[in-house]
């Protein structure tokens, strides 16, 4: 369990912060950079959740704590030593990803196949959800670019893949079942 009674420490003052594993480093490292995005998106999915109800929140929710999940995943690295960690860490995992090719899967059969690009906005929600869209995409070429360097869960790369697709496809569905995206003119203003 997570306890916070004081919520400024000072110990980021001189630019360094703490990995999940007690490791110091720059504040800007790419590591901090890709969990730290994944905090910006969740933040995100928050404003999203505002404008949804039902099934579209409920989901959402789940991506929110889907998200801290990811965070501890990614600000964890030394995955070959999480067999000798005091606890083990908490790692994004294959269900995850299962989970929202599902949801990615139930939504989009309910969807018109596109015939063009579409702009992101129509309704609120779906304008919002195109923002968590993109978000998850900078995320997942952080975390990609992260890999190259040091290692990273495959699973939580997956994981980010499959999230902005399923921003995408809910953003379709938020617009009256796809009848009210914008689409995409090309040329429209030459």
């Amino acid at each position: 369990m997570v306890v916070l009674n004081k919520i400024y420490t000072k110990t980021g003052d001189a630019g360094e912060t703490a990995l999940g594993n007690g490791a110091r480093v720059a504040k800007h490292a790419m590591r901090v950079t890709a969990y730290g995005t994944t905090d910006e998106l969740n933040a995100f999915v928050g404003m999203a959740r505002l404008e949804a109800s039902g099934d579209m929140d409920a989901q959402l929710e789940r991506i929110q704590n889907d998200l801290f999940d990811l965070g501890a995943d990614l600000c964890r690295p030394d995955m070959e030593k999480d067999a000798e960690a005091e606890y083990p860490p908490l790692r994004i995992i294959a269900s995850q990803v299962t989970r929202l090719e599902s949801e990615i899967d139930a939504m989009n059969a309910n969807l018109e196949a596109l015939r063009s690009f579409i702009l992101p906005g129509g309704s609120r929600l779906a304008a919002a959800l195109h923002v968590c869209r993109t978000v998850a995409r900078r995320a997942e070429r952080l975390s990609v670019e992260l890999a190259t360097m040091e290692a990273v869960n495959p699973e939580a790369v997956k994981y980010l893949n499959r999230l902005s697709d399923w921003f995408f496809v809910a953003a379709r569905t938020a617009n009256n079942g796809g009848k009210d995206d914008v689409l995409w003119v090309p040329g429209a203003n030459r």
